[in-house]
């Protein structure tokens, strides 16, 4: 999809790589909103983008805040394009030490949000035979994420939705992107957790800028996996053909991290 003259959605735009890919669809000639419950450095990104976009703080767990955001962006910038569904959480250890609540939190954020902006935007899109997908998922969500169990599962879910958005509607005019990275240089790497330990070991840990234009790229050639780091592919690969000796050498990789 070319972005020239579209109206895009990006959540999670505060920071990170939600603000790298509103300001690279904003260059591309895009009409975009963006959403985050940060209000103020959303403030600060709306700013940025300048005249003719929108910010709005939105909780997009809230189907009906979700649905106001959405009615807002047709009324001001026209019907929502494409939606970059960015927001996301790393949160929690392993299932015995994970409450319900952090569990809960993590398919909010991480799925269930992806889930409620599809219901939303698809009818619009299927009529029109023209829309766009875009989940950022993580290379957890192909390889799995060693120390945070929530982080690994809703990850593998965030594919496996918009894969299964691909399958279902991609012939009736709707495309599907799955942003895959490994290490990006946002707020959500800092720290010296195992799972931020292994990612910056695992390869190089990128700016949000150069996601974006991967992203951006994607997007134009309309090709649904997006792998910001190469080696994501291989590490795949590997794990699709031998899943046994995958599973001992991450099991290896934990014990050389703890």
């Amino acid at each position: 999809m070319k972005l020239s003259g579209c109206t895009v959605v990006v959540t999670g735009a505060a920071g990170g790589i939600g603000r790298a890919v509103a300001l690279r669809c904003a260059e591309e000639g895009a009409r975009v909103a963006v959403t985050d419950i940060a209000a103020e450095p959303l403030t600060r990104v709306g700013e940025e983008l300048g005249g003719g976009h929108l910010a709005v703080t939105a909780d997009v767990t809230d189907e009906q805040a979700l649905g106001d955001l959405l009615s807002r962006v047709e009324s001001e910038l026209g019907p929502v394009d494409a939606f970059f569904a960015n927001a996301g959480v790393a949160i929690g250890e392993d299932p015995v030490d994970t409450p319900d609540e952090v569990w809960d939190l993590a398919f909010s954020v991480n799925v269930r949000a992806h889930i409620l902006a599809a219901r939303r935007l698809l009818p619009g899109w299927l009529d029109r035979v023209e829309g766009y997908f875009v989940t950022t998922a993580s290379a957890a969500g192909l390889l799995t994420q060693i120390g945070s169990a929530p982080y690994a599962v809703t990850k593998h879910a965030a594919v496996a939705f918009a894969e299964w958005l691909s399958v279902t509607y991609g012939d009736r005019g709707v495309g599907v992107s799955c942003l895959c990275p490994m290490g990006v240089r946002t707020a959500m790497l800092r720290g010296e957790e195992l799972s931020h330990r292994v990612v910056k070991a695992a390869g190089a840990v990128l700016e949000p800028e150069e996601v974006a234009d991967a992203v951006i790229e994607a997007v134009d050639e309309e090709r649904f996996l997006i792998l910001p780091h190469p080696e994501v592919l291989t590490f795949f690969q590997r794990k699709a053909m031998d899943y046994d000796r995958w599973l001992a050498g991450m099991r290896r990789l934990q014990a050389g991290q703890s």
